[in-house]
């Protein structure tokens, strides 16, 4: 927690699931009683979401953090949970941009890629990288290859939509749910 309370801008992406920060206590639930069965590990799921939701309280909602996350198309599309489930997620996603921190861009099916998919990351203020992996996570801390995350994140964020294009994405998803 004090690492997601000191840090000033949050840049992250992911490509395979709606970011932690960003979620909503069901598909937390859906998402982490699937690790838990694929991981085969012991069943904590209620803990870990009600910590995972604290956090996001305690850091989305507070002080003065921004954030710049970028998630794929496909991240929408994933079914994770049930439709219900999927449909507050991304009804949550539409309040979560109304936020002045917040920027939501999405990497549509159709961008032109000059830059690839890549592994779900959390760049912290320039300083510290959080790569997520199957069986681990990764720490990246040498200047160096933070830049390298940075730059990635940047050319990601040029395939992306926003505001209006984001929402209308967002939308013909959770229409196609009912």
């Amino acid at each position: 927690m004090p690492l997601y309370q000191r840090t000033r801008l949050f840049r992250v992406y992911c490509s395979n699931v709606i970011p932690g920060l960003f979620q909503t206590e069901p598909y937390a639930t859906a998402l982490l009683r699937a690790i838990t069965r694929f991981h085969q590990t012991p069943d904590d799921v209620a803990e870990a979401v009600a910590a995972r939701l604290a956090r996001s309280d305690g850091v989305v909602r507070e002080g003065d953090h921004r954030f710049a996350v970028l998630i794929e198309e496909s991240v929408l599309r994933n079914q994770v949970g049930d439709s219900q489930t999927m449909a507050g997620q991304l009804g949550y996603l539409l309040a979560l941009m109304s936020l002045p921190r917040v920027s939501l861009g999405i990497v549509p099916f159709s961008a032109r890629r000059e830059m690839w998919t890549l592994e779900a990351f959390n760049v912290f203020d320039d300083q510290r990288v959080h790569v997520e992996l199957l069986t681990a996570a990764v720490t990246v801390t040498a200047p160096t290859e933070v830049k390298q995350y940075v730059r990635a994140f940047g050319e990601l964020a040029s395939l992306a939509v926003y505001g209006a294009a984001a929402r209308a994405l967002i939308s013909e998803v959770i229409n196609a749910l009912e």
